[in-house]
């Protein structure tokens, strides 16, 4: 009976093993113009929603319900609810200097907002660190040098 549980433990644990090993095609073993590039693809595919805006632990994501995002590729982003049109710029940057916090992927890209006006867009406007991306969504972060405090930018794809 333990030479037969071991026939079975062995496979698991070597399937086990290898899917834990480092791979090469991780976000965070990739080269960060590669990166770059990706999300800028991914932003340009579509029309963006805020999903989700902390600001200083303040929930402030209703100031952006109805504004549909599209990221241009020629760098301009425009924010639109229908009634109102709030015009920015945008882009996808590697930033290889050490102000960066602790973040294990794409810790050199930096998402950066731009907008001139009305205050309440101009709360988006940073050089955003991207915490996570897939095919819908883009999760960014920013702590501030000053206090420490953090905000957090959630777009999905609309």
């Amino acid at each position: 009976m333990k030479k037969f549980l071991l026939t079975l433990a062995l496979p698991a644990l070597t399937f086990f093993l290898t899917q834990c090993s480092s791979d090469s095609t991780d976000e965070e073993m990739q080269d960060p113009a590669v990166v770059a590039q990706a999300v800028t693809d991914l932003a340009v595919s579509g029309t963006w929603v805020v999903s989700s805006y902390i600001d200083s632990g303040t929930d402030e994501t209703d100031d952006y319900n109805g504004y549909t995002f599209t990221f241009n590729a020629d760098g301009s982003l425009v924010a639109d609810n229908g009634s109102s049109t709030v015009t920015g710029t945008w882009s996808v940057t590697v930033d290889d200097s050490s102000d960066d916090d602790d973040y294990d992927s794409m810790d050199d890209v930096d998402f950066n907002i731009f907008f001139a006006a009305p205050p309440i867009f101009e709360e988006l406007t940073d050089d955003w660190d991207i915490v996570s991306r897939s095919s819908t969504r883009i999760e960014l972060i920013d702590i501030s040098g000053g206090d420490g405090s953090t905000d957090t930018l959630v777009f999905e794809k609309n």
